[in-house]
């Protein structure tokens, strides 16, 4: 099992890359907010992967942090959603949103993803509310995606690449009790300086 894949990028496609290392080059399929940060990131990846075995087939998926590839392992779990209906997925929702999406019983969130039908958003809402339960207290405490978003487009804005902002923000967000946008700069910015 590949858990995970450090190199640089030699290539890229519509929803993949080509990781190389050490002259081998290793087709991943990504998402697509993944792969506009692997794009514009220059130097060493790193990608955290899950390996799909068939009989005809070896599939990479990759993904920028573990809580992706966690939720992705936890989708192709469900009856009717296959590695590529997880992928879109995650394209569409970030983690907390899709997150809320099963909580809050929002199928209309969920139909607008490609290859959602009203049928696979009930059965993934069924099969998935007490997995997300587990989220809950994440989201409860506060964390919104819409103030990572902006914490994460000031400091691009600041000449941070969009890697490097992620990065930041997504290591101090757990820590920060006061969960403010400004708050959440000062805290990247100081995380940033520390490096």
């Amino acid at each position: 099992m590949i858990a995970h894949l450090s190199g640089e990028i030699a290539s890229s496609g519509e929803r993949w890359v080509v990781i190389d290392i050490g002259g081998i080059g290793y087709r991943v399929q990504v998402t697509r907010p993944a792969l506009e940060i692997l794009r514009q990131t220059e130097g060493r990846v790193t990608v955290h992967t899950h390996m799909a075995v068939r009989d005809d087939d070896i599939q990479l998926f990759g993904f920028l942090h573990p809580s992706e590839r966690e939720l992705f392992t936890i989708l192709i779990g469900v009856s009717g959603i296959g590695p590529q209906i997880a992928m879109n997925i995650l394209s569409g929702l970030s983690f907390e949103e899709f997150a809320l999406a099963i909580l809050n019983d929002d199928e209309r969130a969920l139909i607008r993803i490609p290859g959602i039908g009203q049928k696979s958003a009930k059965r993934l809402i069924l099969e998935l509310k007490e997995k997300m339960k587990g989220c809950a207290v994440d989201l409860s405490a506060g964390r919104r995606p819409e103030e990572a978003k902006d914490a994460e487009s000031a400091l691009i804005s600041l000449g941070f690449s969009p890697a490097e902002a992620q990065q930041a923000v997504d290591a101090v967000l757990p820590t920060l009790g006061d969960r403010n946008l400004q708050a959440l700069i000062r805290a990247a910015l100081a995380h940033l300086r520390e490096r």
